[in-house]
């Protein structure tokens, strides 16, 4: 079958991408003129109820057919925090997480598959990579049981010895914002102040220096380690040109979210692991 043959999983892609832009524009949908300044300021902006409960209801279904398939981060090689800090948990419970969600068979996909052109949502993509933007690489599961390690602080503007970075930039010209890879995080569960999931340096997508290493294990400047509280059906977005990561989860509830990345057209971050001469 051709790749874009009527049938195909991207002829059904690109046809739901025309059907939910159109519905966005004819049902007027914009954006807060809030939201411009959030994202310039923090370096990331929280859509609330994005996603109505009955959405939510069948990502989350979808995710518990094909529970198993989770896979814990346990081997040392694999693990993203540093052992005996804040951001490790228990030391012992890592991070699940899984991919293939838009090839998983009818009707669990679907859901998902939605959600790269989702109408409440294009709007914010058009605001931060423009139009035209690309899915940069396979978008992932990612899942927390009580005591699981978090990731340690991650992502920014200059790298670890504070040297440019251009590969995670954000810009805003003439009023207009551009990020060369955006992060959208859609909540499927509850959040609250302490749970721990993520977390983002504000603002740190415009810095001048990198985090200090204690920073970005949560040993020191924590006061400036943000965890914003999330409900089921939230999306953030961030640049991953903002410094981020994840805390140690101390709730009794699995933590869950569907974690896509977008690109500018121009612009390619994920390079489906070729080795570069």
């Amino acid at each position: 079958m051709s790749f874009l043959a009527r049938g195909s999983p991207a002829f059904s892609l690109i046809r739901i991408t025309a059907r939910t832009m159109a519905s966005s524009a004819s049902a007027g949908l914009s954006v807060p003129s809030t939201a411009k300044f959030e994202f310039d300021l923090n370096g990331f902006v929280i859509v609330r109820n994005a996603l109505a409960q009955e959405e939510v209801a069948r990502l989350n279904e979808a995710i518990d057919a094909h529970h198993d398939d989770l896979r814990e981060r346990q081997e040392d090689v694999l693990r993203n925090t540093k052992a005996g800090t804040p951001m490790a948990g228990d030391g012992k419970t890592g991070r699940m997480d899984m991919g293939g969600m838009l090839g998983w068979p009818a009707p669990h996909r679907e859901g998902f598959r939605e959600l790269l052109a989702h109408a409440k949502l294009i709007p914010y993509i058009h605001m931060l990579v423009g139009e035209g933007y690309r899915l940069d690489h396979s978008p992932m599961i990612i899942a927390q049981k009580r005591g699981s390690e978090g990731f340690h602080l991650h992502g920014g503007p200059l790298t670890a010895d504070g040297a440019f970075n251009p590969s995670l930039q954000y810009r805003c010209v003439q009023g207009r914002l551009w990020n060369s890879l955006l992060a959208m995080s859609v909540v499927l569960s509850p959040h609250r102040e302490g749970d721990g999931g993520f977390v983002v340096v504000r603002g740190s997508h415009k810095m001048n220096f990198p985090p200090p290493a204690g920073m970005v294990h949560g040993q020191e400047l924590s006061e400036h380690i943000y965890q914003p509280v999330t409900n089921p059906g939230d999306v953030i977005f961030f640049s991953e040109a903002t410094v981020h990561g994840s805390a140690a989860w101390t709730a009794e509830h699995e933590r869950r979210i569907a974690l896509f990345r977008f690109a500018p057209s121009e612009c390619s971050y994920g390079r489906l692991g070729c080795a570069w001469p």
